[in-house]
């Protein structure tokens, strides 16, 4: 059974209040970091003509746009840690505005790539991560509807900026509406206002201390005072020495938590992740071209998208209530790997469908299971590390998708074609789509699978597969997860209450006390140095 839902925070979250607020700015900063590579794409013919560049020179904005953001969580987290998240989404923000402001005065396409690739990508970098960390210090009850309506910013963000794109590239042309869009990714400075910090100083209750309180609490203070005073405890008081000698690793935890390698469920988690990623967004990209190879026409085949797109805004913020049930949160890892799977199935069943009605079915169950797995992405992290820890949890994982999107495909492309000379002896030519694919960003094993077959369903097929495999290993390796929690919590409970090693350490306690109290005046200098504290705090609780 999983382990009960608890805050590792120091204090307990408000589960609403100013956290609205937060959720408000989160959706904002999401939407923008997951969408706004794909909204790019409306002005690539325009750039093409204007800098006299091939269809892959100018898709390799997206490309470090992508990568940048990917691939900068681990400094993202390292800054959040550092400075806390709004000071951090308010640079992001300020970023995304100069990259932009400064591309509409590229005058070549590596000044292209600088800008609007690398920088605005770093900004948008530095949005997405403390976004979702905010949520978690400000929920825990209520954290699984949080994360929902976050997430559903996404969607929303793209069904918005989709048609703003083409109607200001028709109004002020690409250079006017680099400038318009600078100003709008400023928004997300003010969505960056809106994370106010909260902590144990902030969200602390005060509570009423009774006599009868102060005085067990005097008594616990001077029994501490004890131990400290005592020879067996005197090495505390080098401390500040150790600290001075910590080497650079324990160093770079602070700022980044390394140790997380260690955590059995965050590798589960890892390694699930990395494996979904390799059948994750395909399906989207050519969900559009497959309808069109069908013989359906171009508006027919688009409409497929924002069927999806509808689906998705509603399914996110629908499993969050789902999964902030008292049924589903105890397992929401469960849940999670159920989605994934499920999101595998529908590309496996994609094949099926015959005819226009088929592939709208096919596009409102896959936006229902891409928005069940995009609700809980996070979620499901910070229910296996916990709040605290999810700062650099989110980084690291972030580090290895971009690895995933970056490195993946090309590798899975050169497998499948390895694999394919080797069975039929022929060597698969690539074709215009497939080089097109690649230097998109998009999938080359897909466009491979496309090229060798002459068919879509192949690569839908592959996708379902991969998925599925990641959501059978995240469920079984959960369940691992879970029994080996519960057996070590057991054992502990075992150790706490076994009679002899509380009977051992009462024995020391008594023997200590007993020699302090007997062995007269040459001990007397200690108990003079043990009553001091006692006297201190003692006078410091009275007043």
């Amino acid at each position: 059974m999983p382990p009960p839902v608890s805050s590792d925070l120091g204090y307990v979250p408000p589960d609403g209040g100013w956290g609205w607020a937060v959720v408000f700015g989160a959706s904002i900063s999401v939407g923008f970091a997951y969408t706004f590579p794909k909204a790019f794409t409306i002005y690539f013919k325009e750039l093409q003509a204007v800098y006299s560049i091939s269809y892959s020179q100018i898709a390799w904005v997206t490309s470090i746009m992508c990568a940048t953001t990917y691939g900068g969580g681990p400094i993202s987290s390292i800054l959040v840690n550092r400075y806390g998240s709004r000071p951090v989404v308010m640079f992001g923000g300020l970023l995304c505005g100069i990259g932009m402001v400064s591309g509409a005065f590229c005058t070549s396409i590596m000044q292209l790539y600088i800008c609007v690739g690398f920088i605005t990508g770093l900004g948008l970098a530095l949005n997405l991560q403390p976004s979702v960390i905010m949520i978690g210090k400000y929920f825990l009850k209520r954290r699984p509807i949080a994360n929902g309506l976050a997430m559903a910013g996404s969607p929303v963000m793209l069904c918005t900026l989709a048609p703003l794109n083409q109607f200001l590239f028709d109004s002020f042309g690409w250079r006017g509406s680099f400038l318009i869009l600078g100003a709008i990714l400023l928004n997300c400075c003010v969505a960056g206002a809106l994370f106010r910090p909260i902590g144990p100083g902030t969200a602390s209750v005060k509570t009423p201390v009774t006599k009868e309180g102060r005085g067990a609490l005097k008594q616990e203070v001077t029994e501490d005072a004890m131990e400290i005073s005592s020879p067996t405890n005197l090495p505390m008081k080098n401390k500040t020495e150790e600290e001075g000698d910590r080497d650079c690793c324990e160093k770079i935890n602070q700022y980044l938590d390394f140790s997380l390698f260690k955590h059995r469920g965050f590798l589960i988690y890892l390694i699930g992740n990395v494996l979904m990623f390799l059948g994750f967004f395909a399906p989207i990209i050519f969900l559009a071209p497959y309808a069109k190879h069908m013989g359906i026409d171009e508006y027919s085949a688009a409409f497929l998208l924002s069927i999806l797109a509808i689906v998705d805004i509603v399914a996110r913020p629908t499993t969050g209530i789902i999964a902030n049930s008292k049924w589903v949160r105890p397992r929401i890892q469960y849940f999670f790997s159920f989605s994934i799977a499920f999101n595998g199935t529908c590309h496996l069943l994609c094949p099926l469908a015959s005819s226009y009605t088929g592939l709208v079915i096919y596009s409102v169950f896959f936006g229902l299971a891409f928005g069940m797995v995009c609700a809980m992405l996070f979620e499901t992290l910070m229910d296996l590390v916990g709040a605290v820890r999810f700062t650099s949890a989110v980084g690291l994982v972030t580090i290895a998708e971009c690895c995933t999107i970056l490195l993946g495909p090309p590798i899975g492309g050169f497998l499948w074609m390895e694999w394919f000379k080797i069975s039929t002896g022929r060597d698969p030519q690539r074709s215009v789509l497939t080089i097109l694919n690649l230097q998109e960003g998009l999938q080359p094993s897909e466009g491979t699978l496309i090229d060798t077959f002459g068919d879509y369903k192949y690569m839908f097929i592959k996708c379902g597969v991969v998925m599925v495999l990641a959501g059978t290993f995240l469920f079984i390796m959960n369940y691992y997860n879970y029994r080996m929690l519960a057996k070590e919590e057991k054992e502990r409970k075992a150790k706490e209450e076994d009679p002899k090693t509380v009977k051992k350490e009462n024995e020391g306690r008594s023997n200590w006390i007993k020699e302090t109290t007997q062995d007269g005046p040459e001990l007397e200098p200690l108990r003079e140095e043990q009553e001091g504290p006692k006297k201190e705090v003692n006078g410091l609780i009275e007043v």
